[in-house]
């Protein structure tokens, strides 16, 4: 599936059914699935040669993810789920925006010892902040195709291991509803929350109804995403 951005068509990384395997509820249905494509990752776009000096000098990259309506067996489609490293010399992990362009989403975000698990949910236009120390989950519940973009810090890998390692996110959601991942007993109790309103976006130098992306020749509003330790206040309350 070809993007078209900056007048050029971008090619996805591609994620496939056996890429995640490890992390999908429905064993029983994966054993007979084939591995077809799940979703197309679009990273590190710009919009002109400019704009790309300006993601490099400002350490932030723009993605654009797209997700189209599928079940996993008996659970909705949803990516793989990562965790973010720590700040250099810090004891905070990088942070990460998204906004959703088209569709619905929910935002299954978690904290590193799970006190805490949260599902935000999130439809076109709505921006939704992952705070730092938290893992997220992505999940299309809809039938429509999800179409969302992210800013995140350009110089880090994300860490897919922790989640793997027990079999996905401290819940699934599926057609019955959501279910307790019985690898994760430690799990609080799922919390729900909605995308931040606009006042909570504007502590953030955010607009509800305006896109992120021309925020990069705004310089200093995105620092958050590369420097979190000196907006710690801004994060509070934003799931």
């Amino acid at each position: 599936m070809d993007l078209e951005f900056g007048g050029k068509k971008r090619e996805p990384d591609i994620r496939r059914l056996f890429d995640m395997q490890e992390v999908i509820l429905d064993q029983a249905w994966l054993k007979t699935a084939e591995n077809f494509e799940l979703y197309y990752m679009y990273r590190d776009l710009f919009l002109s040669r400019s704009d790309a000096d300006r993601l490099r000098d400002q350490g932030i990259r723009y993605d654009i993810t797209i997700i189209p309506p599928h079940m996993l067996g008996c659970e909705y489609i949803k990516t793989a789920g990562h965790y973010h490293p720590n700040i250099p010399g810090g004891s905070i992990t990088y942070p990460e925006i998204y906004e959703v362009l088209e569709g619905e989403a929910l935002y299954l975000c978690q904290k590193t010892d799970l006190s805490d698990v949260v599902v935000v949910n999130a439809a076109a236009g709505d921006k939704v902040l992952v705070p730092p120390d938290y893992g997220h989950i992505t999940i299309n519940r809809s039938n429509k195709t999800l179409k969302m973009a992210n800013f995140v810090a350009r110089d880090f890998s994300s860490l897919y291991y922790p989640i793997k390692e027990k079999a996905g996110g401290a819940y699934f959601f599926t057609k019955d509803g959501w279910i307790k991942n019985e690898r994760c007993p430690e799990a609080v109790e799922l919390r729900r929350a909605e995308a931040p309103s606009a006042a909570q976006l504007r502590r953030l130098g955010l607009t509800k109804g305006r896109e992120m992306y021309p925020l990069i020749k705004e310089k200093g509003i995105l620092e958050f995403l590369t420097h979190p330790e000196k907006h710690l206040d801004q994060f509070e309350g934003m799931i």
